[in-house]
Order: C-alpha cells, then structure tokens, then sequence
C-alpha cells in the first residue's frame, strides 16, 4: 500500500507539474519615489511662504505661538502696503481685510514694516487694520543672528 505524497502544486497529467506565475507587486520602486517626493516638498515648502521682500528690524522679543493661520500685511521699502503678496491701495486695505477673513475680528494680523521706511508709516498700517475692527495685530520682526528666540510664558494662568 503504497501512499502518494502531494508536493503541493498542481500537477497536470502525466506527473509534471504547472508553473503558476507570482503575482505579487514590488512595492520598493513606489516607496523610494515617495521618499524623494517627500524630501523635494519639504526643501521647497519653506521657500514657498517668502512674499514681500521685507528688509525686516531685528529683535530679541519672544516669538508668538498662535494656532490660527495668521493674515501677513507688509509695506515694503516704497510704503507700499501688500496683503499676503497682493499690493492693496490704502483705502481698499479694511474692506479686503474684513472681506479676507469674513468679518471674523478675532483672526490674527501681523504687520511687517521693512526697517528703513519711517514708523509712522507703519503706525498708519496699524491704525487702519484697528479701525477695520481687529484687535490682534502684531508686529514681526526677526531675531538677532546667533541669538535664540525663547517664546513668552502666557500670563496669568
């Protein structure tokens, strides 16, 4: 009595047995692609938020930790005053803001001043985004090289 091992694979007649393809797929191609496409965004994301070339003042202020994005209003060396990287007239500046944010006065402003324009220049930006009826305006200015910008413990609490 003899017993008959299978071996595991079909068998076609005759004993010989059938070569049935692998079908699974090499995923390592696709894995270094996405590496490389995730190293290019994050050497270029950083470059992408420059706007407005703004020769900025240098401070050792703390650095603000906000969790909504905020607006960013420039005026540049000329006084001219930009939204974001869209240049706005002066009059037009608080219908755009409220029009920007849907009237949400809550939604932080940062104004940045390029250092060699007067500071009324700047006053007068700060002035017509606090008469739009903003009450979170702030200024940006860049820290001292070599010096690290320690955030500012929250008060009161």
């Amino acid at each position: 009595m003899g017993a008959s091992l299978n071996s595991g694979g079909p068998r076609r007649r005759g004993g010989r047995r059938t070569h049935v393809p692998m079908s699974e797929i090499n995923v390592t191609p696709l894995v270094d692609v996405m590496l490389v496409l995730l190293i290019v965004f994050m050497v270029a994301a950083p470059l992408l938020t420059v706007g407005v070339p703004v020769d900025l003042p240098k401070t050792s202020a703390a650095s603000l930790n906000e969790r909504i994005e905020p607006l960013t209003i420039s005026v540049n060396a000329q006084g001219q005053i930009y939204i974001q990287e869209m240049e706005v007239q002066e009059a037009e500046l608080a219908p755009r803001l409220q029009a920007i944010t849907a009237n949400k006065p809550d939604t932080p402003i940062y104004v940045r001043g390029d250092k060699g324009i007067p500071y009324g220049r700047v006053m007068e930006v700060m002035g017509l985004v606090a008469s739009a009826g903003f009450a979170k305006v702030s200024l940006i200015a860049e820290a001292p090289s070599g010096a690290p910008v320690k955030p500012t413990p929250k008060r009161g609490g």
